[in-house]
């Protein structure tokens, strides 16, 4: 299984990286509640486009503090090693401030939590945390909070948070977001199978029909009710080729709540219900 490589930006050619062989692929100042953008007309949401020293990875979800407002992404999206480096206890990253382009915003974001930095920092050794903690978290520029809505395109949702894993053939929803479509959003959402749980839960295997490619890095996936299950982090070259690797997003927010100061950053649910007409 291989680290699910992001695509890079050079001017305006994109690069998809190589796929590596590997075992698994401060909030700023407190604003007022926020007030969510109506779904139709929203231009920041999940699956949109986001930038990281020009690397583009897709956002999962919208979560909040009650205050600010935070967009998600793989923490490995920010990696600075290469598609080689897939331990989160061991590649590097940039730095916690760095800022993020999001696409339908007027202004950056600015990362304020990565997984990879946080198990670094505090010397994790657990060997499937430090393969499948892939979070990282954008906040949205305060300008830019109105133009956000939590649905996923497509499927709406999520209606809540996964936290007890899949079953092997329950179905899973994703969309993904990679340049390297050229715009084609017919391609964006996939409706695919979950393949089982692993390593203490904190990997599900799935496979959909349009696996995810370079780009869709960080996209979440709704399980078969509509809950959040996790962020895309990995490929597969055996034992089933083009099945992708998904952290499990709940394990990944208890370890933000356990480990950083954004205990009170939640999943924000969906406005729109859950309507998967894949």
């Amino acid at each position: 299984m291989s680290r699910l490589p992001i695509t890079r930006r050079l001017g305006t050619v994109l690069v998809a990286g190589g796929l590596a062989v590997a075992t698994a692929l401060g909030a700023g100042p407190a604003s007022a509640a926020p007030t969510w953008a109506p779904a139709g007309s929203a231009t920041v949401h999940p699956g949109v486009q986001l930038f990281t020293n020009g690397a583009q990875c897709t956002a999962n979800f919208i979560y909040s503090d009650g205050s600010n407002v935070y967009i998600g992404q793989a923490a490995h999206c920010s990696g600075t090693d290469g598609n080689t480096a897939t331990n989160g206890c061991s590649s590097h990253s940039l730095p916690i401030g760095t800022p993020v382009e999001i696409t339908g915003a007027s202004r950056p974001g600015t990362m304020v939590y990565n997984s990879w930095l946080t198990m670094q920092s505090l010397g994790e050794s657990n060997a499937d945390t430090c393969q499948y903690n892939d979070l990282a978290l954008v906040q949205v520029d305060p300008a830019d909070v109105a133009s956000v809505n939590p649905s996923v395109p497509s499927f709406g949702g999520p209606v809540a948070l996964n936290t007890t894993g899949t079953t092997t053939g329950s179905k899973v929803y994703s969309y993904g977001n990679s340049e390297l479509r050229l715009g084609l959003s017919p391609l964006s959402p996939k409706t695919g199978v979950s393949l089982g749980d692993s390593n203490g839960g904190w990997n599900h295997t799935v496979y959909t029909v349009t696996p995810g490619i370079p780009g869709d890095s960080g996209s979440g996936f709704l399980d078969a009710q509509g809950r959040a299950l996790g962020v895309l982090s990995t490929v597969a070259i055996a034992p089933i080729p083009a099945s992708n690797g998904v952290g499990d997003l709940s394990r990944e927010l208890a370890y933000l709540h356990a480990h950083s100061s954004f205990a009170a950053v939640n999943l924000v649910p969906g406005t729109e219900p859950f309507t998967p007409s894949l």
